[in-house]
């Protein structure tokens, strides 16, 4: 009689499980130096994050959010890194083939807190919302880095003017201007889900 009841255990919380996945959030490993030092600040320990799928489900974004997307360079891969601007702000690049650029509707600029060792929006430019999976919320592992990521951008780094506020989606404080932090291995950060692995970049 134990058999059955536990088959029916495992035929509803598998559908669950993956609903919770799906639509709440998992944990990820993050992985390389392109987020330093707000993520892997020492390299012999890896930080495992909470990334937020419910954070991002209305593509409401924020500056200064550290964010998971699809890698506009290889879609089979996951990137880490922090939104810097949003569509309408104008920036100022790093190496990018335009000195400056005005975020296109839709998209939004994201770049890696260590500088120079990120693959960005400095190489591959504004990025579409669609590509964004998920917020990173949380340091969750190890205990001793257990902390709550603020969005914060780093002053350097502030959007050189302010689009217009966008009215779909956004309900969080405007104020949350801040970025800091993106990946590259060989210049980007790898973020593996603990249910299935992905590599952030």
């Amino acid at each position: 009689m134990r058999f059955p009841t536990f088959l029916k255990s495992l035929l509803l919380g598998v559908p669950v499980g993956v609903t919770l996945l799906d639509c709440v959030g998992y944990v990820a490993r993050v992985e390389g130096v392109s987020m330093q030092p707000a993520l892997n600040p020492d390299a012999s320990v890896t930080d495992y994050v909470f990334l937020s799928r419910w954070a991002v489900r209305n593509m409401d974004v924020q500056r200064g959010d550290i964010i998971s997307l699809i890698s506009p360079k290889d879609p089979s891969q996951k990137i880490i890194k922090r939104v810097v601007a949003l569509q309408g702000d104008v920036i100022s690049t790093l190496g990018y083939k335009l000195p400056y650029v005005t975020v296109p509707e839709g998209h939004c600029w994201v770049e890696g807190d260590h500088t120079g060792n990120s693959l960005d929006s400095n190489t591959f430019g504004p990025v579409s919302l669609g590509l964004v999976t998920a917020r990173a919320t949380q340091i969750v592992w190890p205990p001793s880095r257990w902390q709550q990521l603020p969005s914060s951008v780093p002053k350097t780094r502030v959007p050189i003017a302010i689009g217009k506020r966008s009215t779909t989606g956004s309900t969080r404080a405007a104020n949350n201007h801040t970025a800091s932090n993106s990946s590259s291995n060989s210049s980007s950060p790898l973020v593996h889900p603990i249910e299935e692995v992905h590599r952030l970049n």
